[in-house]
């Protein structure tokens, strides 16, 4: 049944800054500022409406209280970290990001697609990959498409994948495919097993370095110790932290220390321009 389902406050769920920053690819959003994507099968319409989050959506509330892990206390988690001024101001700038709890195999696709790409063309790849081989599914009348499982697009004809575009990852895509649909990439098991052992695993496969592995291991596996390095990060590190500075000494929730950090330098150097 659908339903509208009062979400969060808006300075605990920032849904602009949780959307974009780059820790999925399906939420776009109108010239409303209302939020379409899909997650888990389920379509959804999300909103800030005088200081408050509200989600339209057949799912239900505890799928997507779940999904933007609003039962763990981020403010709490953020005054424990000790990084320094920078880190500080990183985090005031990002407050209200979620790490949301992404499908695993979707954040495993998707990410193999992000490698040397820029987020816009990373979303249109992923919405042809969704326009072309997922279920279509409807809300308030209107069709969206779901992500499709491994097992869809393992199925597929030599060449399918060409419709997406994408390039070099598309034997990447359908290796990693594969690996899931046959059961010899187990990525259920990757959540249990410990960070490191998971991001072993992941680069196994062909096509996934060390960023990619932690991108899957932190947004699919929900392992919040992981610290993925892109070129933000690894120029925040250089610029604005001691040369022995260890993400690990951030702790438990490193992740999300690394979410704040992606967050400020972006939007620093886009503010610069």
């Amino acid at each position: 049944m659908t339903q509208t389902i009062r979400l969060a406050a808006a300075d605990e769920l920032d849904i602009e800054k949780t959307f974009e920053c780059g820790q999925c690819f399906r939420w776009n959003a109108d010239e409303n500022g209302v939020y379409r994507g899909v997650a888990g099968g389920y379509p959804a319409k999300v909103w800030t409406e005088d200081g408050v989050v509200y989600l339209r959506s057949d799912g239900p509330e505890s799928f997507w209280r779940e999904y933007f892990d609003l039962d763990r206390d981020y403010a709490g988690i953020s005054r424990g970290f000790n990084g320094g001024e920078y880190l500080d101001a990183c985090i005031d700038c990002g407050r209200g990001i979620r790490i949301l709890r992404q499908e695993p195999w979707e954040a495993l696709c998707s990410f193999i697609i992000s490698q040397c790409n820029n987020i816009s063309r990373i979303k249109g790849i992923v919405e042809r990959l969704c326009d072309s081989f997922g279920d279509t599914v409807a809300l308030d009348g209107e069709e969206y498409h779901a992500f499709p499982s491994a097992v869809r697009i393992a199925s597929l004809a030599p060449g399918a994948l060409d419709v997406l575009r994408c390039g070099y990852r598309a034997p990447y895509i359908m290796t990693a495919a594969k690996a899931v649909a046959d059961g010899s990439l187990d990525l259920g098991e990757l959540i249990l097993c410990d960070c490191v052992a998971a991001r072993a695993e992941l680069m196994k496969l062909q096509g996934i370095g060390p960023k990619v592995a932690n991108c899957v291991v932190l947004f699919g596996l929900h392992h919040m110790e992981a610290f993925p390095i892109d070129v933000w990060i690894k120029r925040a590190l250089k610029e604005h932290f001691p040369k022995d500075f260890d993400p690990a000494s951030l702790g438990e929730y490193a992740g999300l220390a690394q979410q704040y950090i992606f967050y400020y330098a972006r939007n620093l150097s886009d503010g610069a321009k």
